[in-house]
């Protein structure tokens, strides 16, 4: 019990209790064909049904599980970077826990990394999750590939593993969001993506809403790059030039066929669309400016409000 642990896995967990009794029996079983000291490390984010009862009753059961208890809700990836804080693995495993990625696959992905590589990828194979879930996915995979500059299929799979220097790259970023996998991909060097199964969820229900996905979104575009705001200054200089050309067409207009009283909702429409877009480059810059705002006052990321170590 006291060996320094090979392996680290972190679990976040929200309202999981369905899937925890499972999920811990089939850890340990995978974990222990690796014949190497592990650690199972179990966050707590905020839920509020049975999970908390049943992640201590893990613990007492077995040293090797550890828990981190959130005082509240505060997201996936906050989840992740505490469990970073905490682990001792010279590979560090990220898992979801509602068993829609196998356990069964986890030393795979160990074995991999022993090849010599940084961050361990991987991609659902036959993926079954509902239009609704892998639309927005795909979106997200190919903004993250262009602004990362690392080609990869499936940046939504937390099923991951991570060398040890490239946790502790991870822990000296402070900043109050990101998303971990592009993150990890911008440390590393050596790069690798990797087939798993994937199975529809059985227990418990998705924790993703519209809303969340949308945020995920913005938050990989403003962590990882000025594209949204260069694009908005690359449109205005492209409105302006378009703007000053429909002067000089209606000047035209005037002088050669005279005073018109047609055109006047056409003219609504242009003026409607142009401050459409001037409403939506202000809510962008807003949005860096509000992550500014969240950086400098330097508010924790999370607050742990009991640790089972």
């Amino acid at each position: 019990m006291d060996e320094i642990p090979y392996v680290s896995v972190l679990v976040p967990v929200l309202n999981e209790e369905e899937s925890l009794p499972e999920l811990n029996t089939r850890l340990h079983d995978a974990l222990a064909g690796l014949q190497k000291p592990y650690e199972i490390i179990y966050i707590n984010d905020g839920s509020t049904d049975r999970t908390e009862v049943l992640l201590e009753e893990f613990h007492r059961g077995d040293g090797r599980v550890k828990v981190i208890e959130f005082n509240r809700n505060y997201g996936q990836h906050m989840a992740l970077f505490a469990g970073f804080d905490f682990a001792k693995g010279e590979i560090v495993v990220t898992i979801d826990a509602d068993l829609q990625n196998p356990p069964e696959e986890i030393p795979r992905l160990v074995a991999k990394a022993e090849e010599g590589y940084e961050v361990v990828a991987t991609y659902r194979k036959d993926r079954k999750d509902s239009l609704f879930r892998t639309l927005p996915s795909y979106i997200v995979n190919r903004i993250t590939a262009k602004l990362v500059g690392v080609r990869l299929k499936d940046y939504g799979c937390m099923l991951r593993a991570y060398r040890r220097n490239i946790v502790d790259y991870m822990n000296m970023c402070p900043e109050s969001s990101s998303f971990i996998p592009a993150l990890a991909n911008t440390f590393a060097k050596k790069i690798t993506e990797i087939e798993v199964g994937h199975a529809e969820r059985k227990k418990g229900t998705s924790k993703y809403s519209p809303f969340k996905l949308f945020r995920l979104n913005f938050d990989l575009m403003t962590n990882f790059s000025l594209l949204p705001i260069q694009i908005i200054s690359m449109l205005g200089v492209a409105i302006a030039f378009l703007g000053l050309a429909f002067a000089v067409f209606l000047m035209a207009r005037r002088l050669f066929i005279g005073p018109e009283g047609e055109g006047t909702f056409t003219l609504f429409g242009v003026l409607f669309f142009f401050i459409g877009i001037q409403i939506f480059a202000l809510g962008v810059i807003g949005e860096y400016v509000g992550r500014i705002y969240q950086e400098v006052r330097r508010r924790p990321r999370y607050i742990i409000k009991k640790e089972y170590l």
